[in-house]
């Protein structure tokens, strides 16, 4: 038996669009590779993986901003004084505070932490899409589809996953390259497997982006969570952005009782 299933984020005029995501026997993969297990911030999950803790409140997570001491932050303006009163000198702006707070979707019966600010859009093939109210191409999506497979582990390894979203990816007309940065596997709700994915996609749709997924397989559905975040080489993305979309990427999981 084949699977079929797909999601892509493409910030071609902001649309979400469904394409191949996997095609492949549902097989297991005799190759061996190490796994180094994420930081996962929600709960329900197996002892072995790390939990990362942040301040929160209830299901409201929020992502320390960075702060000066005094003397540095005497120092800073000293510098700025320095370089000459009057002149074009402009002060960096502080990374801003992300709040981020938890959707569920009890129906289909998947949870995430989705960034607070981001809002929720219609788009065909999609279950559920967030996007970022100045740049729809930032964006946070959810695809449930029906499968015969009983478990993730019927796929093959993360590794042979990984491989095959690759080649999907490449395939696509659009996509100038792709490259794999992490693999990685965790356990969720009641151990369920769940692999996650980074890597980075030059298209001619919207330039480089970060993309990282996550999938599992739960009462006979593949649930597919793909977040999409713009990393130009003039822009890139930086570590605070980036560790709340690890925090959105970990925190996917099966509603317990699913």
């Amino acid at each position: 038996m084949a699977l079929r299933t797909c999601l892509a984020l493409s910030d071609h005029h902001s649309l979400f669009h469904l394409r191949p995501f996997f095609l492949f026997p549902p097989l297991k993969s005799n190759s061996s590779f190490s796994i180094t297990p994420p930081r996962v911030p929600t709960q329900n999950h197996s002892p072995r993986a790390q939990v990362s803790v942040f301040p929160h409140e209830g299901d409201r997570f929020l992502l320390p901003s960075l702060r000066l001491s005094k003397r540095e932050a005497s120092l800073s303006i000293l510098a700025i004084l320095l370089n000459g009163c009057g002149s074009s000198a402009s002060v960096a702006t502080l990374p801003q505070e992300v709040e981020l707070e938890r959707y569920t979707d009890s129906k289909e019966g998947f949870t995430l932490l989705k960034p607070s600010s981001w809002v929720k859009v219609d788009k065909a093939g999609a279950t559920v899409l967030f996007e970022e109210p100045t740049k729809g191409s930032n964006n946070v999506g959810v695809v449930v589809s029906p499968v015969r497979l009983a478990s993730l582990g019927e796929f093959g390894s993360p590794q042979f996953v990984a491989d095959k979203l690759i080649q999907a990816e490449k395939r696509k007309e659009s996509t100038k390259d792709a490259e794999v940065i992490g693999v990685a596997e965790r356990s969720g709700q009641g151990g369920l497997q769940v692999y996650e994915f980074e890597y980075k996609l030059d298209s001619t749709r919207g330039g480089m982006k970060r993309i990282f997924s996550a999938v599992f397989v739960t009462s006979k559905k593949l649930y597919l969570l793909n977040i999409a975040h713009s990393d130009k080489p003039e822009s890139p993305l930086d570590p605070q952005t980036r560790m709340m979309l690890e925090e959105v990427l970990h925190s996917f999981d099966a509603v317990p009782g699913t």
